[in-house]
C-alpha cells in the first residue's frame, strides 16, 4: 500500500496529517525517509514519529510581581498589568498571564466567555503594561464585553514618541492591516481596518514627546503603527523603527507605551468610574533621564 493510506489506516490518522509527517522527513522505512506516494514492502521496519499533543491552554497558576489590584469587587477586577504578562494563554506563549496571576491570587473569575479567555473583555499587548480590567461574574462579563463593542469605554494612553508630532494635539485617521512583507507586523494600508487615535502633548523634551492617547478604535498594536506611520515612533520600539542609541540611553527594553486610565459603567447600578496606573520604575526612569 502506498505510505499515506497505509498509515490512514494503521493509525487512524487522516491522509492530510500523513502527508505533512511525510514532508517533515517524519516516516523513515528501514531507516530510510520515505514520501507519502512511496509504497510500504512486508518485513521492513517502519518508524513514524508522531507530532507531540496539543498543549492545554488552562491559565498556569503562579503569583507575579507587580500585578497590583487597583480594584475589586464582586463583578470587576481592575489590575495593574506588568509588561512581559499576557491577558490569558495563547498557543506558543509560555509566560505567565493574567488570568494565572488572578488565579494564583484567590481571586474568582467569570465563567463566561471561551475556556482559555474566561472573564477577559479586553487586552493589552504583553510588551505594554497599564491599567486592564477582568470580569469577576457574568453580568460583569455581559455588560463590559458590549461596553468594549460599543466603544462607551474611555481608554487613555501615555507614549513617550520621538520627535516632536505636528501638530502637537491632533488626530490619525488612517486604516491598520498586516504589513505587506512582515505578517508578525501591522501598517498604515489602503486596506486595512478603520483605525482613529487621539492625541495631546503632555510634555515635550529635546529628542521626545510624552503624549496622553486616547483610542476611538482598538487595533492591535494601533498606537504604535499610528506614530510610527508620522517617523515618531515609540521609543524603545525597534520593531516600529525607534532609534537604538536613543532606546539605550533612555534605558528601555521595550516600548514607552502604557495604559494609564480606564473609564466606564459599573455594571451592577451603571455609576461612572475611573482606575488609574502608575508609571512603572522603567518608564518613570526613561523621563527622569530626559527631564535631567
Amino acid at each position: 500500500m502506498r505510505v499515506d493510506a497505509a498509515l490512514a489506516k494503521l493509525l487512524g490518522l487522516s491522509r492530510t496529517m500523513v502527508a505533512e509527517l511525510a514532508e517533515a522527513g517524519d516516516i523513515r522505512v528501514d531507516g530510510r525517509t520515505v514520501g507519502k506516494s512511496d509504497r510500504l514492502i512486508a518485513d521492513t521496519w517502519l518508524d513514524v514519529t508522531l507530532p507531540e499533543p496539543p498543549k492545554s491552554l488552562e491559565p498556569k497558576e503562579e503569583l507575579i510581581e507587580g500585578m497590583d489590584i487597583l480594584y475589586a469587587d464582586e463583578d470587576v477586577i481592575a489590575l495593574n498589568k506588568p509588561v512581559g504578562v499576557a491577558a490569558h494563554p495563547t498557543v506558543g506563549w509560555e509566560g505567565p498571564t493574567v488570568l494565572g496571576g488572578l488565579a494564583a491570587a484567590g481571586f474568582r473569575i467569570s465563567t463566561s466567555g471561551p475556556p482559555e479567555r474566561k472573564g477577559i473583555v479586553q487586552r493589552l499587548d504583553v510588551g505594554t503594561s497599564g491599567v486592564m480590567v477582568v470580569a469577576a461574574s457574568e453580568r460583569g462579563y455581559s455588560v463590559l464585553k458590549r461596553a468594549f463593542r460599543d466603544r462607551t469605554v474611555t481608554k487613555t494612553y501615555h507614549a513617550l514618541v520621538q520627535g516632536h508630532p505636528d501638530p502637537l494635539t491632533g488626530t490619525i485617521d488612517a486604516p491598520i492591516g498586516r504589513h505587506p512583507s512582515a505578517g508578525w507586523r501591522f501598517a498604515v494600508t489602503t486596506d486595512g481596518k478603520p483605525s482613529i487615535t487621539h492625541y495631546e502633548t503632555i510634555e515635550a523634551f529635546r529628542e521626545a514627546t510624552l503624549l496622553d492617547v486616547h483610542l476611538e478604535t482598538g487595533r492591535t498594536h494601533q498606537i504604535r503603527v499610528h506614530f510610527s506611520s508620522l517617523h515618531h515612533p515609540c521609543c524603545g520600539d525597534p520593531m516600529y523603527g525607534s532609534d537604538p542609541n536613543l532606546n539605550q540611553r533612555l534605558g528601555l527594553t521595550r516600548q514607552w507605551l502604557h495604559a494609564v486610565r480606564l473609564g466606564f459603567e459599573h455594571p451592577a447600578d451603571g455609576h461612572y468610574m475611573e482606575v488609574e496606573s502608575p508609571y512603572p520604575p522603567d518608564l518613570q526612569h526613561a523621563l527622569d533621564v530626559l527631564r535631567a
